[in-house]
């Protein structure tokens, strides 16, 4: 094995070839990005580096050199867009690489309006990567009205920062409240008071029909037929996986690239990680988007090719931030029939269940909530209800045999 090419630069290629170099892989290193500066955190885009609070420089993983310092040939800019997985050959903007062994860490594309309903106008914006927030950021003047369509993390984490600048924030989720897909009612109703709290409107159960304007957005039609005036406009409907490259070269896709346990997908030489991955979980497959699963699977996929053998057990948790409050997440709360919430002083936690089994646990500010949840769920143990919604047990004996 003499070259291990990665494409893809996120947070699971940078953690693939850094853990490829540090496991003793002395062969070439190749890691090929689109975009033009290297491998960077995506989370704080919408939340510190939008608010300004964050440099780029400190949005990079690594500092620029390392990947020199440690042999690892950085392609910025550049775009695959071909894959000859018999020959092993990539075509690329900046001509053909030969590969030995190939990882997808291609992650995922955000969803976009159609342009049938003014998703092309000027002034509409995701928040996916560095370019988006950086198009998007001037338009963050106090003052200056802004509406989210979605109320998933994403749109929110958006509305808190565009409501702690001064904007006037409308928020747009066509579900019956907002986070449904993810979270549980009492979660929503949390988050839900908070924003509205900070002065965000919020408009659940609506649609929109269409957004206004000629050229640029002015404002949007609601499915009530209400409108609303708009300078611009943060859609945030979700992701896919991007699976483009993949399809085309005739590996399989589930939900996703599909990959084994070890990371291998069903070409041979190929391996993929993070979001644009579907992997074996406890039966079933599943797909995991977040930073988490990208570092931790990738490192794994790593380990394989260098003949470790490794299974990947994928142990799930994400966060969010929104003005003074940190979520942090535990677990999957897929198939849950109860919450139990418990609350503290300037805090909060709801704990799923499926019968007697926890499933999952939402903190918000609760640090000793989720350290608890996240150990008692990766340890297959499951407290007392009860005990759990009792202001007065100590989360932390809930740990002992």
């Amino acid at each position: 094995m003499q070259h291990v090419v990665v494409i893809g630069a996120g947070q699971a290629g940078a953690s693939c070839v850094a853990k490829l170099r540090n496991g003793g892989f002395e062969g070439k290193i190749t890691l090929i990005g689109a975009e033009p500066c290297p491998p960077y955190q995506r989370p704080p885009l919408s939340k510190g580096y939008l608010l300004g609070d964050m440099t780029l420089e400190r949005l990079f993983l690594r500092p620029e050199a390392f990947y020199a310092d440690q042999g690892i040939a950085l392609k910025t800019d550049c775009c695959v867009t071909a894959l000859d997985p018999e020959a092993r050959v990539l075509s690329t903007t900046e001509g053909e690489v030969a590969y030995d062994e190939l990882v997808l860490a291609t992650g995922s594309l955000p969803r976009r309006l159609p342009a049938a309903i003014g998703g092309d106008l000027d002034g509409v914006f995701t928040v996916r990567d560095l370019a988006d927030v950086d198009a998007m950021a001037p338009r963050f003047v106090k003052g200056a009205k802004v509406l989210i369509v979605g109320g998933g993390y994403i749109g929110l984490e958006a509305a808190a920062v565009a409501a702690k600048l001064g904007l006037e924030v409308t928020l747009v989720e066509m579900a019956d409240r907002i986070l449904q897909r993810v979270a549980a009612p009492e979660t929503s109703d949390y988050f839900r008071a908070l924003h509205e709290g900070h002065g965000v409107t919020l408009r659940e159960g609506v649609g929109l029909e269409r957004l206004l304007g000629e050229g640029h957005v002015t404002g949007a039609r609601l499915s009530d037929g209400t409108e609303i005036a708009a300078d611009f406009v943060i859609t945030g409907v979700g992701i896919e996986p991007d699976i483009a490259l993949a399809k085309a070269a005739g590996i399989e896709i589930d939900n996703g690239i599909k990959v084994d346990a070890q990371g291998r997908t069903t070409v041979p030489g190929i391996w993929a990680a993070g979001d644009c991955t579907s992997f074996p979980y406890r039966g079933g497959r599943i797909r995991l988007e977040s930073v988490p699963n990208a570092i931790d699977q990738a490192e794994v996929v790593a380990e394989n090719i260098l003949g470790a053998g490794k299974e990947y057990i994928a142990k799930p948790w994400f966060w969010s931030d929104q003005y003074d409050v940190k979520l942090q997440i535990a677990g999957l709360n897929a198939g849950y029939d109860r919450v139990i919430t418990r609350l503290g002083e300037g805090s909060a936690s709801f704990w799923y269940y499926l019968g007697e089994t926890l499933l999952a646990v939402d903190a918000a500010n609760d640090p000793r909530g989720y350290m608890v949840g996240k150990r008692l769920i990766e340890a297959g143990k499951s407290p007392d209800p009860a005990l759990v919604a009792d202001s007065q047990t100590d989360l932390k004996a809930l740990l002992k045999p």
